[in-house]
């Protein structure tokens, strides 16, 4: 049997933005009991023109595999209409990858961690940073808050939402 490890997730929407959130962290919670949460942004998209996006990172304690952490996050994603084609960069109700599962690092049940995005988008790892500082990359080995001090550099500081998570 696995050990409880703590996972990162990041999430974003940029289609209903805070409904598709809120439903969107309450079945996180109910899936895997408390979440922490980090503070909200709003972020131009990437990749296509569309509407800006809410971005944050979510932490769980699970002992469940990558492979099912990762099944438990589509159906998530589905259950709040999320449409998958085939352009990677596209408006979407709700977005949940699995970024981190302890220090687990290559691919695990075909899924590939930490993700890469991490060390490339400020709209994860300002989040992250944001709510965990002082944890250490799998791979690069550097904290958190030291990469995003690198990242900001050139990215400047993320822009905080007005909506921020509410647990009921």
């Amino acid at each position: 049997m696995q050990r409880t490890q703590r996972c990162w997730i990041s999430v974003g929407s940029n289609q209903a933005r805070e409904s598709s959130i809120r439903a969107g962290l309450q079945a996180l919670r109910a899936a895997f009991g408390p979440l922490t949460v980090s503070p909200a942004y709003e972020t131009e998209a990437v990749g296509f023109r569309g509407d800006p996006f809410l971005n944050l990172v979510v932490g769980i304690d699970t002992a469940l595999p990558v492979g099912q952490i990762v099944e438990r996050l589509r159906a998530i994603e589905d259950a709040q209409g999320r449409v998958r084609g085939v352009d990677k960069f596209a408006p979407r109700t709700l977005d949940l990858d699995l970024l981190t599962r302890g220090d687990a690092v290559g691919i695990i049940d075909g899924y590939a961690l930490p993700r890469r995005e991490i060390l490339d988008y400020a709209f994860v790892l300002g989040p992250l940073a944001a709510v965990a500082p002082a944890e250490r990359h799998p791979l690069d080995g550097r904290c958190y808050a030291e990469l995003w001090r690198l990242m900001q550099r050139q990215t400047g500081p993320l822009r905080r939402a007005r909506w921020q998570f509410q647990p009921a």
